[in-house]
């Protein structure tokens, strides 16, 4: 301001100083004697219609307030609208998520003492009694904190009155040196029962023994019924005998030139009550089809002709589990729940050997050998492979290696080697008649693989695993998975669902547990078909060894279906 006063004072004219001066005249202070004040709000005072003043309103998270507020300012209402939609219980204060929670009276640490000794000891303060009273008021085990006189985690309790213990820890006494094996006092040593003792464990052991014991059952009637009139031809043959005059070489060794898909449903054979459990082609020439069923029940039926059954074979208490062929197709093996292999001849249908070890078979198979017949390998419940000779009826050979029950035998290799797989998620290979495995097959990645096919050329395994795969591993040598080779898209978690090979080995075919049926290409893994066969499970499907797209399906509907 003063640099603003003297701004244009020199020594020239009076006119230049007065004009000077006039200019900053609104620049220099006023004089305080004479001066008034000029300072007025421009905005005019405007007061709400309806209301004398404006209230003033309070935060109601404020913590301290720097002016003496009026009663109906300190409660007054939360501004703004009210939610519609608010529950009383969202409505009402908190302070946590849950709602709101008060101080507790009583301390952070006594409580966790409380709950300590609670779970320690059994016993603790009743929370429900005033401060006021004399603290012996408990809950929980009474006696005890009457006996260690409530004390706490925290507070040392009574010390245990020790055992007294013999001791001698003179090593020079060869003789009586005890070291920390002293006995204590008044231990009693002797473990041989007395007479009275004695009978009472016998009567006891044999109780037992008695319960554990399976009950033997009567054995069952068997019996089969043959259900047609022209059980033999005009020379004496029966309908074992393949036909000559269908179109087709059934007696021959080599497989159609090019197999196709199936497309049509031609034929169904329905005759049992129940699921099946599995079916098989007649050997070689596969003009009959055997059955195995839930109903306890095994049939035969005609697969040319008027696909009329057969004959039925009545001999198990329990569900059919699995059914194998001879060579020559003049008996077959029935492995059933109840325990029980039975032999029976296919053309009498008379029972010829039973075998039993009183355990489930789940599995059972002849030598291919033709020098071998008498002799069939059975995987059973208790995690052996047991082989019978149909002759004498007796076990000739034990396979114990498994650690689960055995659900497949697979001959490879000319029948020189068995392949076996089993519910410990393993496969292992043997050599005949030798009882320890050659091989052991196990990886983390692996699945239960309760249905394995050797492949027509005898080079290749196909076993359905159970998360959903069809894994392949070659059959010779070395026995490795072939990890570029494998067959997704069905459902068969849970289900041993049978597969097969085309005879020209140029599709893989397999049910599901969804009742479809699903047909793959061999060399690329691609799906190329799949359609609804059954109702149920779709357990087993096989591929006619002499026709080129002629398929047999089987389920838990009761029904085996025919495409082509």
């Amino acid at each position: 301001m003063l640099g603003l006063q003297n701004y244009a004072s020199s020594s020239e004219g009076e006119e230049d100083n007065e004009k000077a001066e006039t200019e900053a005249l609104h620049l220099q202070p006023l004089d305080r004697e004479h001066s008034l004040s000029l300072a007025v709000c421009a905005a005019p005072d405007v007061v709400p219609i309806g209301a004398a003043a404006v209230a003033r309103t309070l935060d109601p998270t404020l913590k301290e307030v720097c002016y003496n507020p009026r009663y109906d300012e300190m409660f007054a209402p939360v501004k703004g609208p009210e939610h519609p939609d608010m529950t009383m219980q969202q409505r009402a204060p908190r302070n946590t998520l849950a709602g709101y929670v008060e101080k507790a009276h009583i301390n952070a640490f006594e409580f966790e003492n409380q709950r300590r000794t609670f779970h320690t000891y059994g016993y603790a303060l009743d929370p429900t009694v005033d401060e006021t009273a004399d603290g012996q008021s408990y809950v929980g085990d009474l006696q005890s904190a009457y006996d260690d006189n409530g004390k706490t985690v925290f507070e040392s309790p009574k010390p245990k009155k020790m055992r007294k213990q013999e001791k001698n820890d003179n090593p020079e006494d060869i003789e009586g040196f005890l070291g920390p094996w002293g006995k204590y006092e008044n231990e009693v040593t002797v473990a041989k029962p007395n007479e009275q003792e004695r009978a009472e464990l016998d009567e006891l052991l044999s109780k037992r023994h008695k319960r554990g014991r399976i009950p033997e059952d009567k054995p069952l009637e068997e019996k089969s019924t043959l259900h047609i009139k022209d059980a033999y031809d005009y020379q004496g043959r029966s309908y074992l005998h393949a036909p000559h005059d269908l179109g087709v070489n059934l007696r021959s060794n080599a497989p159609p030139p090019k197999c196709f898909l199936p497309k049509a449903h031609i034929h169904t054979w329905s005759g049992h009550n129940k699921g099946i459990s599995s079916i098989r082609w007649f050997p070689k020439t596969a003009h009959l089809l055997l059955s195995g069923s839930m109903d306890c029940k095994v049939k035969l039926w005609e697969v040319y002709g008027d696909r009329r059954c057969i004959r039925t074979f009545a001999g198990h208490r329990q569900a059919i589990k699995d059914t194998a062929w001879n060579n020559k197709g003049s008996h077959f093996l029935s492995a059933s729940y109840d325990r029980y292999i039975k032999l029976w001849d296919a053309e009498t249908g008379d029972v010829v050997s039973r075998f039993t070890t009183r355990k489930m078979p789940f599995c059972v198979k002849f030598h291919p050998d033709n020098s071998k017949q008498h002799l069939f390998v059975a995987g059973t419940s208790d995690k052996k492979i047991i082989c019978w000779d149909t002759r004498s009826g007796d076990i000739v050979q034990e396979y114990d290696r498994h650690l689960g029950s055995v659900s497949t035998i697979t001959f490879v290799d000319d029948n020189r080697r068995f392949v076996t797989t089993s519910d410990d998620k393993s496969m292992r290979i043997w050599e005949w008649d030798i009882p320890v495995d050659m091989k052991y097959i196990a990886d983390p990645t692996m699945h239960s693989m309760p249905a394995v096919t050797l492949a027509p050329n005898g080079k290749w395994m196909a076993c359905q695993s159970l998360d959903n795969k069809i894994v392949i591993f070659s059959a010779l040598n070395r026995f490795k998975m072939n990890r570029k080779k494998t067959f997704t898209g069905h459902m068969v978690s849970g289900y041993a669902c049978q597969l097969d090979f085309s005879p020209d080995m140029s599709y893989l075919v397999s049910g599901d547990g969804d009742g479809k049926c699903y047909i793959w290409d061999w060399k690329t893994t691609k799906m190329y078909k799949k359609w609804q066969a059954h109702e149920g499970v779709c357990i087993s499907a096989l591929w006619h060894p002499h026709e080129a797209s002629k398929l047999v399906t089987a389920g838990w509907d009761g029904q085996i279906k025919y495409w082509d």
